[in-house]
């Protein structure tokens, strides 16, 4: 391994780290001498790398230091590229756009040598399914969940019926078939599902609702089912 690859690891594995590493560990995953790590180390922090610790105790990144622009494996670049061709694929207009706009701007700044291996192995998503519209926008709803307020929406069920719910939104799943909206239903008391292809209408109202989105989140995966429905 490089050894600019090698530092660039060394980063990374630290960003997965919240809490102190042994050194012997960090060398260990990149396969180094604990000198060497301890010089990598030495090195990222002459380059303004924020990393404390000391040998003995341990090593932790703190927030703040970026990586030189557009630093990526080729793995990463794959994976970058498969998943925003997934979003444009999948996900509403909106994000859609988004993700393509982002794939030229990496495209636009990469070293040439990595640009030119971004099409060397094709990488294609399956088309969506019938109930996923690429017409759909899902901005509002995104924003609600951002700001934690309260939603009216006007929903259809199966069988046609329309009813109005006040509905506190915190998930939206985006799948090959369609696209799912989480949230606590109001009139039912309990976490529900919504197909946004069957939201009729929707308004974001004033109020925050009560609870976190994040609280929300940890108890409904909690308690989620795979095999549950959307209703």
């Amino acid at each position: 391994m490089a050894r600019t690859e090698r530092l660039l690891s060394l980063l990374q594995i630290l960003r997965r780290h919240r809490h102190p590493v042994a050194g012997q560990l960090l060398a260990d995953e990149l396969g180094i001498s604990i000198r060497t790590l301890y010089r990598d180390i030495a090195a990222l922090q002459a380059l303004g790398a924020t990393i404390e610790g000391e040998p003995g105790v341990g090593y932790v990144l703190r927030p703040g230091f970026l990586l030189p622009p557009l630093m990526f494996s080729q793995a990463e670049l794959e994976a970058l590229i498969l998943g925003m061709r997934w979003v444009s694929s999948f996900a509403d207009r909106s994000l859609a756009v988004a993700a393509t706009d982002a794939l030229a701007k990496i495209e636009d700044v990469l070293p040439p040598q990595a640009r030119d291996g971004m099409g060397a192995v094709p990488l294609r998503v399956g088309p969506p399914g019938p109930a996923a519209s690429l017409t759909e926008d899902l901005t509002s709803l995104r924003d609600a969940i951002r700001r934690e307020r309260k939603l009216e929406v006007r929903y259809r069920g199966k069988d046609g019926h329309e009813s109005r719910r006040v509905i506190w939104p915190f998930a939206i799943g985006y799948f090959t078939s369609g696209r799912i909206l989480v949230g606590w239903c109001e009139l039912r008391q309990d976490y529900r599902h919504f197909r946004t292809d069957r939201l009729v209408g929707t308004r974001t109202l004033a109020d925050r609702y009560p609870r976190r989105r994040t609280t929300m989140l940890r108890e409904w995966l909690k308690h989620q089912s795979a095999s549950s429905p959307p209703n």
